[in-house]
């Protein structure tokens, strides 16, 4: 199994700039893709962005240029980030951490979502 915790939401100013951290812990060798989505009110969840093992990144259209993930890795944990800047109030959602992984089949595990809210 795997588990993944969020951190790093909050409130900013339109323009402003936030980083969501996403720690995983357990069977991290299974991992074959992470990444973040989002989810506001009455809507669907959207892919914000997203990276492989192999470092194969994509990022939706409306965030490219102003959102950056990454990936670090040591022994025991995994922790992704979405570094986030020239926020303005569509980026205002629930952003989920989500990680792919093998376990008798390919697997989707989430993180507990973490508010983004930008005001202007």
């Amino acid at each position: 199994q795997v588990q993944l915790v969020e951190s790093g939401g909050g409130n900013v100013q339109a323009g402003g700039s936030l980083r969501l951290t996403c720690t995983t812990t357990g069977s991290i060798y299974s991992i074959n893709r992470m990444g973040w989505y989002r989810q506001a009110p009455g809507k669907e969840r959207e892919l914000v962005a997203r990276i492989s093992s192999s470092g194969d990144i994509f990022y939706r259209d409306s965030v490219k240029g102003r959102f950056n993930i990454s990936l670090s890795r040591d022994n025991a944990k995994k922790t992704l980030y979405l570094q986030m800047s020239s926020l303005n109030s569509e980026d205002t959602e629930v952003y989920y951490c989500w990680a792919e992984h093998l376990v008798d089949g390919w697997r989707d595990s989430w993180g507990q979502g973490n508010q983004v809210t930008v005001s202007s």
